[in-house]
């Protein structure tokens, strides 16, 4: 019962992490990646398609980013799409080739970004201790049946925090991390 508890409370903290990493690596640093288009959509035949569903994208160097179009009469949604997104990218387009320099960012843009990246960790936080809320009152709940006893509980509920402890770490480290890349020259 407790085990089941803690197994579903440490499944879904990983999924918070995974979904942490992959909201910080939409966050633009100086850096060309592939990830930081994954938010784009395109209107393509009526309906709007995830970008990589339309085009391939590689990082050509590190400051440059190179889209290859599956269908060319795409190519102008495509480019359309990616002006439109609030990346502040400007592509250019050779055929079904888009190149897409990344611009420098200046200091005021990095801080900006910081904020935000330390916003995304706090919701991070915020999921994490959601889910350890969330397990103590499964546990309690036991209790309150009497299906487990009060050690049980308590020492349940210490494991659960403990759990908590090394995923609030995690997102700290990973915060530590994008914020030493944004500051990055």
């Amino acid at each position: 019962m407790i085990d089941e508890i803690e197994k579903d409370a440490r499944e879904r903290m990983v999924k918070s992490i995974s979904a942490l990493k992959s909201q910080l690596s939409k966050i633009r640093t100086g850096r060309a990646h592939p990830a930081l288009l994954d938010g784009i959509m395109v209107p393509y035949y009526g309906t709007d398609t995830p970008l990589k569903q339309i085009a391939n994208v590689v990082a050509e160097d590190s400051r440059t980013l190179a889209l290859t179009v599956f269908d060319k009469s795409a190519t102008q949604a495509v480019e359309k799409a990616i002006m439109q997104s609030d990346l502040g990218l400007n592509p250019m387009s050779a055929g079904t080739t888009i190149r897409i320099p990344m611009p420098a960012l200046t200091e005021e843009r990095r801080k900006d970004l910081i904020k935000v990246v330390r916003s995304e960790a706090e919701q991070g936080r915020v999921a994490i201790r959601n889910i350890r809320r969330d397990a103590n009152s499964d546990i309690k709940e036991l209790m309150k049946e009497k299906e487990i006893s009060e050690d049980e509980s308590r020492a349940a509920e210490e494991n659960i925090q403990s759990l908590t402890n090394d995923y609030v770490k995690k997102v700290d480290e990973m915060l530590a991390d994008k914020e030493k890349e944004l500051m990055e020259v």
